[in-house]
Parts: C-alpha cells; structure tokens; sequence
C-alpha cells in the first residue's frame, strides 16, 4: 500500500435528491389550507458562518388545530386534508432556504402539558451522518416560557431556538452547525 485513502465526506447529492420534486415543494399549504399563512426563511451556516450550499432541511408541524398528518396521532383522522405537514428542500448556493406553511397549533407533551407552537426541524449537510433534530419557536409567542422541551434548554441558548419576526407572516430561522452561535440540536 502507497498511501492513505484520501477524507471524502457524505455527498454532495441533496439536489440530486430533489431533481424530480414538483415546483413548489417547498409549500405544505394550498389554498384551502386552514390557518395563518407564514413564511419562514433561513441560512444554513457552519461554525464559520460560511454558507453550507449542499444541504437538505426538512420540517414537520401539526396543522393549526395541533393535528399531525400521521397515523401515530390519535387526533390524524381530523387533520386538515388540505396541509401536508411536511417539507423538504436543499439550501441555495448562499445556504438559504425558505418553507410555506402556516401556524402550527396547540399540541400537547406526553404528560399532558401545553406545547408551545413549534416545527421540527431535521438538518442534513454534507459530511453529517446522522441528521440533526432542533425545533423551531416563534419569538412572539407567549407559551414559549412555559414550554416543556423549551424549559430543558439552558436559557443562554435558548435563542438560537426562535424564529425572529421580519414582518407579519414571515419569520427568519438561520441554522448554525457548530461554534458559538451553534443552534442547540436534540437527541432524537
């Protein structure tokens, strides 16, 4: 043997991926859907603040009445047929990424406490074998100080859970992978 197997890292193949999804995959809403229509749109970024052009994010929430499309939610039969409650799409070349979707509803925690309104979200990127699970809380809601999950969050970090305000119906979440600003990222 001559040598060392050069590093390669997972990918890039998120955009590749995606190639075949519909126009407007980012959208999980019609124009049936109920609730408050919202945009949310962020940057996926390293611990440099360098952008991470070749990566996937995806977002799962409970329609506006805190139903989950899904058949593990005892309430799913009486969820919205008009809302997807999923969305995928790779980050532009600027590592930006944006999602249309609505007010996620009330749902509550195993033990029967109030969640605030909140989005799952998943970030994969090149390099990263095991997705990363964060979720995202909007910063003028009220419910935020007593949510549980929220409430396990030192209160330092807790920032780098919310979506800021921009304008009415839209909100920004920018994703940090690591360093000092680093989103905070749960076990799944």
């Amino acid at each position: 043997m001559t040598g060392l197997t050069p590093f390669n890292t997972v990918g890039p193949f998120f955009k590749v991926m995606l190639r075949h999804r519909p126009e407007g995959s980012d959208s999980l809403v019609t124009d049936a859907t109920r609730g408050e229509r919202l945009t949310i749109e962020g940057r996926l970024t390293d611990g440099a603040g360098a952008p991470i052009l070749d990566g996937l994010v995806e977002i799962w929430q409970a329609d506006a009445a805190g139903r989950y499309r899904h058949p593990g939610d005892p309430r799913g039969g009486d969820a919205d047929p008009h809302f997807t409650g999923f969305g995928r799409v790779s980050t532009g070349v600027d590592g930006t990424f944006a999602f249309h979707t609505i007010r996620p509803g009330l749902i509550s925690s195993p033990d029967g406490r109030v969640q605030a309104p909140h989005i799952l979200v998943s970030v994969l990127a090149r390099g990263i074998m095991t997705r990363c699970w964060t979720r995202l809380y909007f910063e003028d809601e009220d419910l935020n100080r007593t949510d549980p999950t929220l409430a396990l969050v030192p209160a330092g970090r807790r920032d780098t859970l919310l979506a800021r305000k921009v304008t009415d119906g839209h909100y920004r979440f920018d994703i940090v992978l690591q360093g000092e600003r680093e989103t905070v990222f749960f076990d799944a």
